[in-house]
C-alpha cells in the first residue's frame, strides 16, 4: 500500500501553521536553521504575526512552506510505510526532493532559500499570480497570449494559475471577469513563477544545483515525482534538469495527481500549510482518502490515520 506525500507551495502560510511541528525535538535543529535564514527571527515568531508582509514575502515564504514539510517528515518519519510517492507543488517540489532523502534537511532549506533570492532578483515590482477557476484551457491560454502572459500550473477542474507583470494581471483579471470565470483571485505572491519570465533564473539554479551532495535513487523505495510533467525520477541529472526548469516552466500539478494514483496511492497527506493540495486530490480522485496535517489536532492521530490507509 502506498502513501502519497504530497508538498504545499507557498500562499496558505498561517499563524497556527506550526501547530504540530513547532515543538517536535527531532525538528529543532531546521526551526533553528530557518531562524538563521529569517535573519535571527523564529519562524514561530514570523507566523504569529500575518499581517507582518514577511509571512508572505518571496524569500521567507519560501522558507516557511520548505520548513514545514520537513518538519512533518521528521515528526513522522517513523510512521511512513516504505514505497511512498512525493509530489510537490511550486516550491513544494524543493520539500519534496528533501523528503524523500535525495537532498539533506538543512541543505534544503537552504536551497529553498536562494531559490527565492534568485526569483526575486529577477522579478519586477509588480509581478504576480492569478488563480482563474472556470474557464477552458484553450481560452485562457488565448487570453494569455493576447495580454502578454502564462499559464504557471494546471490544476484538475479547470483550475489554473496564471503568471506576469502588472499590467498582465490587470488585464488577465478583468478579461476572465468578462469571459464569466467563476472565481479569480490575486495570489500573495510577489513572482511570477513558472513563466519564462524566471527562464534566466532556471539556467542560474540548474548550477546551483549541481554543487549540492544528493543520494539517489530516493531512500526506501520512494518515488518522486517531476513538477512540470508528473513523471517519476528515474534519471538524477534528467531530474535536476526538471527541477531547475520548473522555476519557469507551467507546473502540471493535475498529472503529478494523477502520477500518484498511477504510483499505485491507496491515500493522500498533504504535508502543509493549508489543505488546498489535500482538496484537489480528494475532489480528483474521490475514493482515495485524503487529509491534510493542518486538519489534525495530534501528530498521533496522523500516524493513526496514515497505518489505517496504508496497511496491507
Amino acid at each position: 500500500m502506498t502513501l502519497a506525500i504530497l508538498c504545499s507551495g507557498q500562499g496558505n502560510q498561517s499563524p497556527d501553521m506550526f501547530s504540530l511541528t513547532g515543538d517536535c525535538a527531532m525538528a529543532s535543529h531546521l526551526f533553528a536553521t530557518a531562524t538563521m535564514l529569517l535573519n535571527g527571527i523564529d519562524p514561530r515568531v514570523v507566523v504569529r504575526h500575518p499581517a507582518d508582509s514577511r509571512i508572505f514575502e518571496n524569500r521567507s515564504a519560501q522558507i516557511l512552506c520548505t520548513l514545514q514539510s520537513l518538519a512533518a517528515m521528521t515528526a513522522l518519519q517513523t510512521s511512513i510505510p516504505q514505497r511512498p510517492v512525493f509530489a510537490g507543488y511550486s516550491v513544494g517540489e524543493i520539500a519534496a526532493w528533501g523528503a524523500a532523502g535525495i537532498f539533506r534537511h538543512i541543505d534544503t532549506l537552504k536551497l529553498a532559500a536562494r531559490r527565492a533570492e534568485m526569483m526575486s532578483e529577477a522579478s519586477a515590482p509588480g509581478d504576480g499570480l492569478v488563480f482563474i477557476r472556470g474557464l477552458a484551457y484553450d481560452a485562457l491560454s488565448r487570453f494569455c497570449e493576447e495580454h502578454g502572459g502564462d499559464i504557471a500550473i494546471i490544476n484538475p477542474d479547470d483550475a489554473f494559475v496564471v503568471g506576469g507583470g502588472h499590467a498582465f494581471l490587470s488585464a488577465i483579471m478583468r478579461t476572465a471577469g468578462e469571459a464569466h470565470a467563476t472565481r479569480i483571485v490575486r495570489l500573495p505572491v510577489e513572482v511570477a513563477s513558472h513563466t519564462p519570465l524566471l527562464s534566466e533564473v532556471s539556467a542560474r539554479f540548474r548550477g546551483v544545483l549541481g554543487g549540492l551532495p544528493k543520494a539517489f535513487p530516493p531512500t526506501a523505495g520512494a518515488r518522486l515525482l517531476s513538477g512540470i510533467d508528473g513523471t517519476g525520477v528515474s534519471q538524477l541529472d534528467q531530474g535536476l534538469d526538471k527541477l531547475a526548469a520548473q522555476i519557469s516552466h507551467t507546473v502540471r500539478w493535475a498529472d503529478n495527481l494523477r502520477g500518484c494514483v498511477e504510483s499505485g496511492a491507496t491515500a493522500f497527506l498533504e504535508l502543509g500549510p493549508g489543505q488546498a493540495l489535500a482538496e484537489m486530490a480528494a475532489k480528483s480522485y474521490p475514493d482515495i482518502p485524503s487529509r491534510s496535517l493542518n486538519e489534525f489536532r495530534t501528530l498521533d492521530g496522523v500516524r493513526a490515520w496514515i497505518a489505517k490507509w496504508t496497511s496491507t
